[in-house]
């Protein structure tokens, strides 16, 4: 019988776990036997999903740009929570679709903040206890939108383009030291995403899903899982995952009136 590694076992830690596919990644760890960290920023929405998960579950209202905040909120974990193995730096945003000199320059410094250097700090904060307790695994939420360009969306592109090599790299650094890297790469999938990406618009949102079948958050949570439980020998380098109803977009060609 192929022996898969035991979601038991887990001890999982999950930045922007209030919606999308943290919160689907939360539910999936905690039926699974798992005990969940949840991270986010907003308060009632971790303490519903605390309540929901019960007392597998820990919280922490956290936001992931704060890197002294984030390094504090891990030294704190309580015991058992803080034999954390699992990491799912998922935190992250698309703002706007302006083209590049049009564009609010803060939501591109958000994005930067949040995708880059939030995924940075997570990193950064929980890999050393990771190797101190003899492996582990960390996940990180990039997209398809770190391969393919497409109108408007250079900063977020670039930033998951980032996330992409940060996790390859990642791979060179703990070599012999127990701990897999995996980086899952969405396409359309239908969660708050669109929401804050035309913020708060939640009609035009609507309407980037409308007459297709888009993945779910569940979708990604269990490729987060199954990436997670593979044999301690397996590492799964990337995950690049579309909607069947999604393909690549045609080169632009721009023609003159």
């Amino acid at each position: 019988m192929y022996q898969t590694l035991d979601p038991r076992n887990f001890t999982v830690f999950i930045t922007g776990a209030t919606s999308g596919f943290g919160a689907a990644a939360a539910r999936r760890y905690a039926e699974a036997g798992s005990r969940i960290i949840a991270v986010g920023r907003r308060q009632e929405r971790l303490e519903a999903l605390e309540k929901e998960l019960g007392e597998r579950c820990h919280t922490v209202e956290l936001d992931v740009r704060d890197r002294a905040a984030l390094e504090t909120a891990v030294a704190a974990i309580p015991a058992p929570f803080d034999a954390i193995n699992v990491v799912l730096a998922n935190a992250g945003l698309a703002l706007g679709l302006q083209p590049a000199a049009e564009t609010d320059i803060t939501d591109w410094e958000t994005m930067v903040e949040t995708n880059v250097k939030g995924v940075m700090y997570t990193v950064r904060a929980l890999l050393p206890g990771l190797i101190a307790r003899g492996g582990g695994h960390i996940v990180t939420m990039g997209s398809v939108a770190g391969d393919y360009s497409y109108p408007g969306a250079s900063v977020y592109g670039a930033s998951k383009a980032f996330v992409k090599q940060f996790a390859l790299n990642l791979r060179s650094d703990v070599q012999g030291k127990k701990v897999r890297v995996t980086n899952i790469e969405p396409g359309l999938a239908e969660t708050e995403f669109s929401v804050v990406r035309y913020k708060g618009d939640a009609e035009r949102a609507a309407k980037h899903y409308e007459r297709t079948q888009s993945m779910t958050a569940e979708d990604i949570a269990e490729a987060v899982f199954w990436a997670t439980t593979m044999p301690a020998h397996v590492n799964i380098n990337r995950i690049q995952m579309m909607a069947t109803t999604q393909a690549f977009a045609p080169f632009d060609i721009y023609r003159e009136d």
